[in-house]
């Protein structure tokens, strides 16, 4: 339920002619128990028909797929015949912290994409087939995704994949966030969320937000926990200065 295509892209799968059919998650990644469920509630013409899981690693919350995990979903995708899809928007710090690879991905889903622009690109994402799909051009041109300059997408990837250099920005931004959540953890404040990534979520008093809010901090107020707390996102980068994190600790603590 947490999954971008549900939440963060105004409608476009609806908008395609299909729909996304959201499943709750306590820690924002699927199961094979939770999708057995779907099959079962959409089982004539009356609803939908389920074609395809979309999952994200890591998650929208920061959490991580191991192999054992992803490996499960396949198994249970292939049974109800399912497509399964892998959101790798923040695939980097995914790779840098779990227990998968890239042929792992390839071998384990139906399409996964490498995220670029979260990861030291100018822009794009790079997808990947498990098998070929010669039409998907057509797909591509019809919904505005084919560039003029293609070119300059793809030599992004060509620099950001050698060298190692694609892994080198996650774990950066991976061990600043990890700084940040033994940080704020020793300050006192909980992390409900067992993130190992690049996003942390801390839940801070209420007051403690809007002093860092009035410091100039940015960050994306997640939820109110209760009436004086409230959950904010923080978000360590391939380009966060370690300064700033210390800064930023330094901030908080002067806020209790």
């Amino acid at each position: 339920h947490t999954g971008h295509v549900n939440v963060h892209e105004t409608g476009a799968i609806e908008g395609t002619g299909h729909k996304v059919i959201a499943v709750p998650s306590p820690d924002g990644k699927l199961t094979p128990a939770m999708i057995e469920s779907v099959p079962e509630l959409h089982s004539d013409e009356h609803q939908v028909k389920p074609a395809m899981v979309y999952v994200s690693n890591t998650t929208e919350i920061g959490t991580v797929y191991s192999k054992a995990e992803l490996q499960a979903l396949r198994q249970c995708c292939g049974k109800h015949g399912l497509l399964l899809f892998l959101d790798g928007a923040r695939l980097g710090p995914a790779l840098a912290c779990g227990d998968l690879t890239l042929p792992d991905y390839a071998a384990l889903t139906d399409a996964f994409y490498i995220g670029g622009t979260k990861n030291g690109a100018l822009f794009g994402e790079a997808l990947v087939f498990a098998k070929p799909r010669p039409d998907f051009r057509w797909h591509m041109k019809r919904r505005g995704a084919m560039l003029a300059k293609g070119r300059l997408l793809g030599v992004q990837f060509q620099a950001l994949l050698e060298d190692e250099t694609y892994l080198e920005a996650a774990r950066h931004a991976n061990a600043l966030a990890l700084r940040l959540r033994d940080g704020v953890a020793a300050l006192g404040y909980p992390l409900p969320v067992e993130s190992p990534s690049n996003q942390q979520f801390p839940v801070l008093p209420n007051e403690a937000v809007t002093k860092l809010q009035d410091m100039g901090y940015e960050f994306e107020v997640d939820h109110a926990v209760d009436a004086g707390h409230t959950m904010i996102r923080l978000v360590a980068s391939w380009a966060t200065p370690e300064q700033a994190v210390e800064d930023f600790l330094r901030d908080l603590a002067s806020c209790k």
